[in-house]
């Protein structure tokens, strides 16, 4: 006979208004330590629908859904979508919800974003924060990072109509598996990986910010090489968090972030590529546990 148990809260989807227009997010509730989620480039909040699951006891989550070209709610046409740009929409997000003592993980692109932030964000901001989490992410000059993240801003260049027919084929699983797709990106979340494509062909504005964030990424390239010379002065706890087979994320990286960051720790996982939230979701749950507990 098995002890009863409360059930779980659901999950509750809200709309923030920001600056660059509405972001959509999930929000576990809870007075537990904030954490919050941010996802790559060409994703959507639901790269991290298993790391949630098992962090929501205890803990608030908040996942929010950037416009990052597989959202739905298209940002306003002005919006800056630059590496910077997105950076600065996290730390809106942060202080428009009033977040405090964040746990804020980046995996793939949403690393460099917390990099980015935590090396030029607004003081205010920063002290909003109190550690973080890089898995698996762009770093250095990885930025874009491998092959697939070359080749996709590459395509960035074309027009948002012609961007849109180069990615129809990505509908098919065999063009997804690609190492120039999402083939070095993850071993087990095609399923994933064929929503987020959809999102991209839903409409002609979520395109046009798609290609706004991947020319703002080749006019930048350098951006996360400049926020790397910051890490060092970040001495609140940090957890750096690696695949051991990553094809996309050189490993090698992950040791130089956890050695620069003065306050890190590192966690290599195997039988995992760079989308640990999709192919490894307990050990990377596990680790931003034990980070937030030893709070």
């Amino acid at each position: 006979m098995t002890a009863a148990t409360s059930p779980t809260p659901p999950t509750t989807p809200r709309t923030l208004h920001t600056s660059a227009g509405p972001v959509d997010y999930q929000d576990t509730g809870g007075t537990g330590p904030v954490v919050v989620l941010l996802h790559g480039l060409l994703m959507d909040g639901t790269l991290w629908d298993a790391v949630t699951e098992r962090l929501r006891t205890g803990h608030r989550v908040l996942v929010p859904t950037l416009p990052m070209g597989a959202h739905t709610r298209p940002a306003h046409e002005d919006a800056d979508l630059s590496p910077a740009g997105l950076a600065r929409l996290v730390g809106e997000f942060l202080d428009r919800l009033d977040l405090r003592e964040v746990t804020l993980v980046g995996n793939d692109t949403g690393g460099a974003l917390v990099q980015l932030l935590i090396a030029e964000g607004a003081e205010d901001t920063l002290r909003r924060i109190g550690a973080v989490v890089l898995a698996s992410c762009d770093a250095y000059g990885n930025f874009p990072p491998g092959l697939t993240g070359k080749t996709v801003v590459l395509a960035g260049k074309l027009p948002p109509a012609l961007f849109g027919l180069f990615m129809q084929q990505m509908r098919l699983r065999p063009m997804r598996r690609l190492p120039v797709a999402f083939g070095w990106l993850t071993r087990r979340g095609d399923a994933a990986t064929a929503r987020w494509t959809r999102a991209l062909l839903a409409g002609p504005q979520v395109r046009r910010d798609a290609v706004k964030v991947l020319r703002g990424i080749a006019a930048d390239r350098h951006a996360l090489e400049r926020a790397a010379t910051r890490l060092p002065a970040f001495g609140r706890p940090a957890l750096v968090v690696w695949a051991e087979g990553d094809r996309v994320m050189p490993p090698e990286h992950g040791r130089r972030l956890a050695a620069d960051l003065p306050a890190a720790r590192l966690v290599v996982v195997p039988d995992s590529y760079t989308l640990l939230p999709l192919d490894q979701p307990g050990p990377l749950a596990a680790a931003i546990r034990e980070l937030t507990s030893a709070g």
